[in-house]
């Protein structure tokens, strides 16, 4: 199992970093497209502690009025933003989703709630109910589909969800795509959220720890708010924060400093067991004639 989730990982990190790398590259096009003002806006703000509006109403996979508060109540739930026919991010986001999912031994339905929901008001019903089975199929756990919810909505109730959870967006009408953040947030069973998670690779350790903690009504505590916030990736710009740059150049030039120190000492050992060596009688020398 875990080296099946080694390999998983490491596949998922590679198509992941391909794609953060094509994105760098080629988002200078989209982005005069889109005003530079909105561009700058996209981000995946964290509000730990905030709670969002279940009163709030969507439409479901089977075509049927629901409130979010229907999936609060009893147990932690993991909100997934991003939209159906996303050609490209949003599967990685789900793709690395459901790697970590199949790691954790509580599924879906039982310990925990999953709703996705559409960014995009014309998106249907209908659509969300193919992306359900496409995921359940690929999740392969018995009874997940009643704790797996992808819900559509009219634009006034997913801009308002949207803010809530610190999703910020913008449409880009000159390639029908809309440019977002990447990630999914675990809330409590009151609708507080509890932990962010962002990217499109998740630790199954992490993910387990955040759904019992947020079972609990726990939320994040301030030094993985700090480390999530310094660890931040933008989809937009291709970077991370210029606090985790500043740590990874410091732990490279640590990390070179130690190696370098290593094989200095490992030379200088070497150099003294010669030495001794030299210094000491062969014990393996041929014997002297024999003395009559």
């Amino acid at each position: 199992m875990k080296n099946g989730f080694k390999i998983r990982l490491a596949v998922t990190r590679l198509v992941s970093t391909v794609f953060c790398l094509c994105l760098a590259l080629g988002f200078g096009a989209r982005a005069d497209r889109l005003p530079a003002a909105e561009v700058a806006k996209i981000d995946f703000e964290q509000k730990v502690n905030k709670s969002i509006s279940l009163d709030l109403q969507f439409t479901d996979e089977a075509g049927q009025r629901v409130k979010l508060g229907n999936y609060f109540g009893r147990k932690p739930v993991i909100i997934v933003p991003g939209y159906y026919e996303c050609p490209m991010l949003c599967t990685l986001v789900l793709n690395g989703f459901v790697e970590a999912l199949q790691d954790l031994k509580s599924t879906a339905g039982n310990e925990f709630e999953i709703v996705c929901f559409s960014i995009d008001p014309s998106e249907t019903p209908s659509l969300a109910a193919t992306k359900k089975q496409t995921y359940l199929k690929r999740y392969s756990r018995p009874g997940a589909g009643g704790g797996w919810h992808f819900l559509t909505g009219a634009e006034p109730e997913i801009k308002r969800l949207a803010a809530q959870l610190g999703f910020a967006y913008a449409y880009d009408s000159a390639s029908k795509q809309f440019a977002h953040p990447s990630g999914f947030v675990v809330l409590t069973p009151q609708g507080k959220i509890a932990r962010y998670f962002f990217g499109v690779t998740y630790s199954p350790t992490e993910l387990r720890s955040s759904l019992i903690d947020a079972a609990s009504e726990k939320s994040a505590s301030p030094i993985q708010q700090f480390l999530l916030l310094c660890f931040h990736y933008s989809p937009i710009t291709g970077k991370y924060g210029p606090l985790i740059m500043q740590v990874v150049r410091v732990s490279g030039v640590v990390t070179l400093l130690v190696l370098v120190l290593l094989i200095v000492r490992w030379k200088a050992g070497g150099s003294r067991v010669e030495g001794s060596s030299a210094s000491c009688p062969s014990r393996l020398a041929a014997p002297g004639p024999p003395k009559l």
